[in-house]
């Protein structure tokens, strides 16, 4: 990609997210992200549809970069998977926390709950070939919507842990349930 495509493309990001964390989506114009980024309308227009596309480009781009970091690892365990992903979070603080804030997140993290439930769903077929389909969603419904609140919780802490406490709390939880974990001896 041509420099100057990709300064354009990075400017205009990095405006509309540093306005995204100041107010809703619905508030924020294209004026005035071309404003802040000393663009002409049609720059943003070239690359853009409008402020949703630009939402939905930048997720996408932080959805690839999960994906990449979730193939790194051959052997697949909740420790070495969620590791990987608290990595890729850590190392993109501010645009989590921006993203887990947003009232159009779901999308977002629905792509999360895809890419580990297509990690899991391998090693369930290899490991466990009489589970049933419907099993393997509620089970799998039920570890990644508590994974994703104890992640949510942990952004909205200010990463107050480190990647292999929380990926611990992940994995302790994900086997065990609450009660191993909450009654530890």
């Amino acid at each position: 990609m041509d420099r100057r495509i990709k300064y354009t493309k990075n400017i205009i990001k990095t405006t509309f997210l540093s306005l995204l964390e100041e107010k809703d989506i619905k508030k924020i114009t294209v004026s005035e992200i071309c404003k802040l980024s000393d663009i002409n309308r049609a720059t943003f227009y070239h690359y853009y549809l409008d402020v949703y596309d630009l939402l939905d480009k930048i997720q996408e781009d932080f959805i690839m970069e999960l994906k990449t970091a979730s193939n790194n690892s051959n052997e697949y365990t909740v420790s070495t998977f969620s590791k990987e992903l608290l990595n890729v979070f850590l190392d993109n603080k501010e645009l989590v926390r921006i993203l887990f804030n947003t009232n159009n997140n779901l999308y977002f993290l629905n792509d999360i709950l895809s890419i580990a439930y297509d990690k899991c769903k391998t090693k369930w077929e290899s490991d466990l070939p009489n589970l049933k389909e419907e099993d393997m969603e509620y089970a799998s419904v039920f570890i990644f919507n508590g994974a994703l609140g104890v992640i949510n919780y942990w952004v909205k802490n200010d990463f107050d842990k480190d990647v292999d406490e929380i990926s611990s709390i992940i994995e302790q939880l994900s086997y065990y349930g609450t009660k191993r974990f909450i009654y530890k001896k």
